[in-house]
């Protein structure tokens, strides 16, 4: 059956729009609340979480675990990158590079560590490290 190997309680965790999900290595699932302007977490023992961010009107589209227990995430609708989680940096917010049309809508880190954004102009960036 369809969503029988999530926890109970995650069901608790009712954002609108979800949008996108991402597994972390630690087996907790990060996805984004493009209504609600939240990140949030759901735990391998089904115990959930939410991460307000300091934009909530930035529409977070994609996530992707980050490399230290974190996540990053796409502002749609101020076309930046984000970082949220435990650790979270100063360093967090970084913009893509100019581009027609950025509107970042996927992301992902590559082999080399650096952070990738795809654009909905039509371009993917290197963003960091």
């Amino acid at each position: 059956m369809f969503g029988s190997a999530v926890p109970r309680a995650a069901a608790r965790l009712l954002f609108p729009l979800p949008v996108g999900i991402a597994a972390g290595p630690d087996g907790a699932l990060w996805f984004t609340g493009i209504g609600a302007g939240r990140i949030g977490r759901i735990f391998p023992d089904g115990a959930g979480t939410e991460l307000p961010l300091a934009d909530p009107g930035c529409r977070p589209y994609a996530v992707v675990a980050g490399p230290v227990g974190d996540c990053w995430y796409t502002g749609w609708a101020t076309d930046h990158s984000g970082r949220a989680g435990d650790r979270p940096s100063a360093a967090g917010h970084r913009r893509p590079p100019a581009a027609p049309a950025p509107e970042p809508h996927g992301l992902a880190f590559g082999r080399d560590g650096a952070l990738y954004l795809a654009l909905e102009g039509g371009a993917i960036v290197r963003c960091m490290p």
